[in-house]
C-alpha cells in the first residue's frame, strides 16, 4: 500500500479551513492523487519530488509562514501551478508570490470534474524547461493571461496582434504549453523573413527534383508540427498567392509537398501573429478577407510596454535573472535608473528592454546600475523633466514635487492599513480603492512588511 502511495502524483493542500481541506483531500484521493496537508511551511519545503503536480490554496491569511516558502518554491519549481479556490482569503504577501506561478482559479464549492481537468493540465507542466513567463500584474496583461487560459484547451485558431517586440511568440508558446497538444512539437516560422518563392517549400516541404537545388526530399513545417502547434509569425507579410494556398490547407486539412502528388493529411493547430493592421490590409486588397476570418477566430492583443509600464519592475526582475547567469543577486538597478526607465516610451517594447538589460549585465556584471550608467537616450528626458515639472521645495530637503506627493500617499496608505488592522481589503474600502490597486501601491512603496494580516 505504501509503495502505491509514493507512486501517486502529489498535490499540496493549503487551507486554514480544516473541514474544506479534508474534503479537498478526499476528492484528490478519489481522483488518484496523494494530498499533502500537514505542516504548512514544512510541506512547502518538501516540494522537490518528481511527483509534485500542483498546490491548492483556500483560505491562507498571513502569519502561516507561506510567503517565504512560496518564494523558494517559485524559484525552484516555477512550472508548478497553483489552484486557487475562488473567494478564499489570501494575504497580500502570499498573493504577490502567487504571481510567480501559473495560478488557476477553482470554483467554490469545488467540483471534482473541474479539479480533475485542471490537475490534468497541471501534469503537463512537470519537467518543463524554464522559459520567460508572461510577466506583470497590469489589467491588460492579466486579461491576456485570462484569454490564453480560456482558449488553450480548444483547437481554435488564434491570432495574436500587437507591435513588434511585445512578446507575441511568448503568447503562442504559452497557448501551446497549456493545450492538450503540449506533448507535441511547437514549430515557429517567420513568414516575413522568407522570400515568397521559398515559403511554400518551407511550409509544405518538397520532393527530390522539385526545383533546382532540391537534391533530396524535405519535410515542411506543417509536417514537422504534426500533432502540435504551428506558429505563423508575421502572417501579414505573406503574399496573396501564398495566402490562397494556406487557406486551402486550413479549410481542407490536407496538402501536397512541392513537386509531389501525394495528398497528406495534417493535424496541426494554427496560431498566427502580426504587427500589421490586417483589417486595413483587407480593405486595401493586400490580405484575403476569407483567410483573415479563418485566422481571427480568437484574437489576443499583446499590449505595448508603454501601456503596461507598471509591469516594468517585474519585467526587470525577470530579465535580470535571465541575463546575469550564475551571478544571482549581484546585478540590480538603482531606483533613479528604474524611475528613468518608467518615463521612457519604449518603441521597441519588451525586446528593447531585454536588449538593454543584456547590455547592462555585460557592462556591470556585479553591483548596482545607477542613472548615470544608462545609455543617454534613456536618461536625457529625465533632465528635461527636472527643468520642466520637478518643483523644488523651500524646506531644504531637495525633494521634487513628485517625491513629496508620493511620500504623502505612502503615509495615507500606512495610516489606512493601521486603522484596518493591516487587512488590505478593509483598508482598500476605506480609501475607496480596488483591492488590487492598493496591493500594487503597497508593492510600489515596499510596504509588504506592514501588511502581516492583509
Amino acid at each position: 500500500m505504501t509503495q502505491a502511495r509514493t507512486e501517486q502524483n502529489r498535490v499540496l493542500v493549503l487551507d486554514t479551513d480544516q473541514r474544506r481541506a479534508a474534503e479537498l483531500s478526499d476528492t484528490l484521493r478519489v481522483l488518484n492523487y496523494e494530498p499533502i496537508t500537514a505542516g504548512v511551511g514544512e510541506s512547502l519545503d518538501r516540494l522537490h519530488d518528481a511527483n509534485d503536480v500542483a498546490v491548492m490554496i483556500g483560505d491562507m491569511p498571513a502569519g502561516q509562514g507561506v510567503g517565504r516558502a512560496l518564494r523558494a518554491a517559485a524559484e525552484e519549481r516555477r512550472s508548478l501551478p497553483v489552484l486557487r479556490v475562488a473567494g478564499g482569503e489570501i494575504a497580500a504577501a502570499i498573493d504577490e508570490q502567487l504571481e510567480r506561478h501559473h495560478t488557476w482559479e477553482l470554483d467554490a464549492p469545488v467540483m471534482s470534474s473541474q479539479l480533475e481537468f485542471l490537475l490534468e493540465r497541471a501534469e503537463r507542466y512537470r519537467g518543463r524547461e524554464r522559459r520567460m513567463r508572461i510577466t506583470g500584474k497590469s489589467p491588460s496583461i492579466r486579461w491576456v493571461r485570462r484569454l490564453i487560459e480560456k482558449v488553450a484547451d480548444f483547437d481554435t485558431s488564434v491570432l495574436i496582434v500587437g507591435e513588434s517586440g511585445t512578446g507575441k511568440e511568448l503568447v503562442a508558446r504559452t497557448v501551446h504549453d497549456l493545450s492538450n497538444r503540449s506533448g507535441g512539437p511547437f514549430v515557429p516560422i517567420n513568414c516575413g523573413a522568407i522570400p515568397a518563392e521559398l515559403l511554400e517549400s518551407e511550409l509544405f516541404g518538397h520532393e527530390r527534383g522539385a526545383f533546382t537545388g532540391a537534391v533530396s526530399a524535405r519535410k515542411g513545417r506543417f509536417e514537422l508540427a504534426e500533432g502540435g502547434t504551428l506558429f505563423l509569425d508575421e502572417i501579414g507579410d505573406m503574399s496573396l498567392a501564398m495566402q490562397a494556398k494556406l487557406l486551402r490547407v486550413l479549410q481542407e486539412r490536407c496538402y501536397e509537398r512541392v513537386g509531389g502528388t501525394k495528398t497528406r493529411q495534417c493535424d496541426v493547430r494554427i496560431v498566427a501573429a502580426t504587427h500589421r493592421d490586417l483589417p486595413k490590409r483587407v480593405e486595401a486588397g493586400e490580405f484575403r478577407e476569407d483567410l483573415f476570418y479563418r485566422l481571427n477566430v480568437f484574437p489576443i492583443e499583446m499590449p505595448p510596454l508603454r501601456r503596461r509600464i507598471s509591469d516594468l519592475p517585474a519585467l526587470l526582475d525577470e530579465l535580470l535573472v535571465r541575463h546575469r547567469g550564475s551571478d544571482k543577486g549581484k546585478l540590480r538597478l538603482h531606483e533613479d535608473a528604474i524611475r528613468a526607465l518608467r518615463r521612457y516610451s519604449w518603441p521597441g517594447n519588451v525586446r528593447e528592454l531585454s536588449n538593454l538589460v543584456e547590455r547592462l549585465a555585460i557592462l556591470h556584471p556585479s553591483g548596482q546600475v545607477g542613472l548615470e550608467d544608462l545609455p543617454e537616450k534613456y536618461r536625457k528626458h529625465v533632465d528635461t523633466d527636472r527643468g520642466r515639472d520637478t518643483l523644488r521645495l523651500d524646506d531644504g530637503t531637495g525633494l521634487t514635487l513628485r517625491d513629496r506627493l508620493q511620500h504623502i500617499e505612502k503615509g495615507i496608505i500606512l495610516a489606512a492599513l493601521k486603522d484596518a488592522d493591516n487587512v488590505v481589503a478593509r483598508a482598500a474600502r476605506s480609501l475607496n480603492l480596488r483591492r488590487t490597486t492598493l496591493v500594487e501601491k503597497i508593492n510600489k512603496y515596499g510596504l509588504n512588511d506592514q501588511t502581516a494580516a492583509g
